[in-house]
């Protein structure tokens, strides 16, 4: 009996990089088939040759048994194959059903796929509103769009990569459901996350990656987080671990009564009184799922746009509220924002110059008006070296490298200038096992060293393994700040729904 896709000695190189080397892998008619691998062992090239965005140097696929050409996604669509990528391929000028709309006959009205999208939605829980401008939305939002479009084809096989991100672990859970019910329809599911107890939860196999080889396969039911962390390492785990330190009640950071207005779309979010106040050393997480306020919330706090009051922002116990964002940078305020290209990072220019993007002052790399080259080579250098960036060279553009390489570098840049406080959104989003150990290590370091970190992030587990206090945000709400050893997953993930009366928490969990 034939595989429904076969890969059959698969072989890709770039300049300077074998991307894919002799892969060779089978997916059967609905199996939950996991692909794991480390940040750049080569993933994303491979799942883009099954969808026909690239095409293979060497060797072959064959569907249904049948030697094929996927010359172009129109064609992966066409054989059944639909897949939701981990960086967007979303029009921001469009709408969301005029996006979706694109490229995928359904001979409908606009009216109707709006009717059908909404029913999507409703049916996993993936709230989007299909006549809103894809510009105003959050990056988590954009997945959804991007995960509702691939459920509308009704595929055969479905390429997922890291779907979760964007949903609560009720969601996630609900999310889950369903694939394993289109699994026993027959639909086959290609599913990378870098959430390993999700694969074990919901993979019936796992093919593993590292430089581009598969160096094996395995039940991922039957192993571990860790030993499946250290098939893709090649090395063993490392888990990072908060130290007992002794709490400051000192200051360093707050905000009082933070309201805003979203004038620019109907659709932003309002901030309603948000106030918090951060200690020094203190790493302190706003859980929250994607288009609640985080958006709105990290350009009040980075200074891209101001607030009305100069006193409602303080750094210091210094009033920075209508400072601008390189004036807060040159207070000691660093930001990682949500969005890795475009917003932290510039596509096509290479490492060492988007190194320059947030540390030209702080690390004195412009002197009179003239750029030291040396000195802004080495700084990017220092940074792939210290946070195990793959790449050739700094002198590579960042639009060629992996997302999780891409974000490893951010990160660092941004850590590397030892700031005062950190403010920082999806720290670890798309990145590997290892190398989120990694930064949450040097997160860690950051805070014992003195400095006051603040994590946005929809990754309950990023939080509670780092975090002092969590609070969450809800329709640009927040809750009360919780101590995270009397937290629990559950209840954070109820906050998270929307759930914000503590008293209708308190009673859905003990029902």
């Amino acid at each position: 009996m034939h595989s429904l896709l076969s890969l059959k000695n698969i072989q890709k190189e770039f300049p300077g990089c074998v991307a894919n080397k002799s892969v060779n892998l089978s997916i059967e008619v609905g199996e939950i088939h996991a692909l794991l691998g480390e940040n750049g062992a080569g993933k994303s090239t491979l799942v883009k040759i099954i969808y026909g965005i690239l095409m293979p140097d060497k060797g072959h696929i064959e569907w249904n048994g049948q030697r094929t050409y996927i010359r172009s996604p129109i064609v992966a669509r066409k054989l059944g194959i639909a897949m939701v990528f981990q960086h967007f391929s979303l029009f921001d000028a469009l709408t969301v059903v005029e996006n979706i709309a694109l490229g995928i006959p359904f001979g409908l009205s606009l009216s109707k796929l709006a009717q059908k999208i909404n029913d999507i939605s409703e049916l996993y829980g993936l709230t989007i509103d299909p006549h809103q401008e894809v510009h105003s939305l959050s990056v988590g939002e954009r997945q959804r769009v991007e995960i509702i479009r691939c459920l509308l084809q009704k595929p055969k096989l479905l390429i997922m990569d890291e779907p979760t991100s964007v949903l609560t672990p009720q969601e996630a859970h609900k999310l889950f459901k369903i694939l394993k019910r289109l699994s026993v329809e027959g639909c086959a599911i290609l599913y990378i996350s870098h959430r390993l107890r999700e694969i074990r939860a919901l993979c019936d196999k796992a093919t593993i990656l590292r430089q581009g080889k598969v160096v094996n396969e395995c039940d991922p039911s039957k192993e571990s987080a860790r030993t499946l962390a250290e098939m893709m390492m090649g090395s063993q785990l490392t888990v990072p671990k908060r130290q007992d330190k002794i709490k400051s009640d000192h200051v360093k950071f707050s905000v009082k009564n933070l309201s805003s207005y979203s004038k620019k779309s109907s659709f932003g979010i309002n901030l309603q009184n948000i106030s918090f106040d951060l200690r020094i050393g203190e790493i302190f997480g706003i859980a929250g799922l994607a288009g609640n306020g985080q958006l709105e919330l990290m350009k009040m706090l980075s200074g891209e746009v101001f607030c009305d009051d100069p006193e409602t922002i303080k750094l210091s116990g210094q009033p920075i509220g209508r400072l601008s964002l390189s004036e807060r940078r040159q207070k000691g305020l660093f930001f990682i924002p949500e969005e890795r290209l475009g917003h932290s990072a510039v596509a096509d220019i290479p490492l060492w110059e988007n190194g320059l993007l947030s540390a030209m002052r702080s690390q004195k790399l412009l002197n009179w008006g003239f750029l030291n080259f040396k000195k802004s080579i080495e700084f990017a250098e220092c940074i792939v070296s210290r946070f195990n960036v793959k790449v050739v060279g700094v002198g590579y553009n960042a639009s060629g490298l992996s997302g999780g390489n891409l974000q490893k570098f951010i990160v660092g840049r941004e850590i590397q200038q030892k700031p005062n406080v950190l403010i920082a959104v999806q720290p670890t989003w798309g990145v590997d096992a290892g190398s989120a150990a990694a930064i949450h290590k040097e997160i860690l370091s950051l805070a014992e060293a003195g400095s006051t970190v603040l994590i946005i992030s929809q990754d309950l587990d990023e939080l509670f393994l780092i975090a002092d206090r969590i609070t969450v945000i809800s329709e640009g709400r927040i809750s009360r700040a919780i101590e995270v050893v009397d937290a629990s997953v559950e209840e954070i993930g109820l906050l998270m729904g929307g759930s914000n009366n503590e008293e209708d928490v308190e009673e859905e969990l003990i029902l």
